[in-house]
């Protein structure tokens, strides 16, 4: 159900370490190549390179920009359409309100096991199981809006049956947002490359203009690697710790009881 991005392997926890380890080698093979050149060559110019890391700095920092806002775009929009789904169900809760008993009764019992399973599947280890139940009570609730058009065809069982038919159109979207659009590999990989190629530019122009190694460059490796963490969690949704407030969902639990 959930597609799987290039980074799921590893524990959210564990990619921030691991960035910053692999910006931290790239450094000082950059460093140890411009140490080796020196020796070899004693007029290696710095001005080339400095413009040259500068570049490639610009470079990481418009590709992390860029994913950063994608992801959080993506967010956002999971976000919105919580509300948006709360909103649907609490519509179509009302509405089942006008419709004959025992009809009302067992769509306003299925909507109030439907809210119960959609909070339920915040849990990253019920998801699968809570978007199954959800989409059996889609088709029982449609059942019962397709009867009660059939009994009677008026503007209530019209509104109603248009209220159950959004339900299952916003949970088809919730689930595109949230299991199945996520950042390509292929960023991923370009992020990493680039990480990689802008830091080891870094220590090669730190083994140009000295011979020790500047303790400003951890700062400048952890800077960069925090960012791509927090585009790693916002691209995990359920999983991180950047997560969605439920609470507009809760409120519609609390009224249905």
């Amino acid at each position: 159900m959930q597609n799987s991005g290039l980074l799921d392997p590893f524990p959210l926890w564990t990619l921030l370490p691991i960035t910053i380890a692999i910006a931290l080698v790239a450094v000082e093979v950059g460093f140890r190549a411009a140490r080796y050149r020196k020796q070899r060559t004693a007029d290696e110019p710095e001005a080339p390179s400095a413009g040259m890391v500068g570049a490639t700095l610009g470079l990481l920092a418009f590709m992390l920009a860029f994913t950063f806002g994608l992801a959080g775009t993506r967010f956002e929009a999971r976000r919105q359409l919580v509300q948006t789904e709360a909103n649907a169900i609490s519509t179509t809760y009302l509405r089942a309100d006008l419709l004959p008993e025992p009809m009302h009764t067992d769509i306003q019992a299925l909507l109030k096991e439907y809210v119960d399973k959609r909070l339920a599947g915040t849990d990253p280890a019920k998801i699968a199981e809570s978007i199954s139940k959800s989409e059996e009570i889609q088709k029982r609730l449609w059942a019962q809006a397709v009867l009660a058009v059939q009994k009677e065809k008026s503007v209530v069982t019209s509104l109603f049956s248009q209220s159950v038919n959004q339900l299952i159109e916003l949970h088809s979207q919730r689930i595109t947002a949230a299991l199945r659009s996520r950042i390509p590999a292929a960023i991923w990989i370009g992020l990493y490359l680039v990480l990689i190629l802008a830091m080891a530019a870094v220590g090669y122009q730190e083994g140009i203009a000295s011979k020790r190694r500047s303790i400003a460059v951890i700062t400048l490796v952890c800077g960069f690697s925090i960012v791509m963490f927090l585009i790693a969690d916002l691209d995990r949704p359920g999983q991180g710790y950047l997560q969605i407030n439920h609470e507009a969902m809760m409120d519609v639990k609390k009224v249905m009881q």
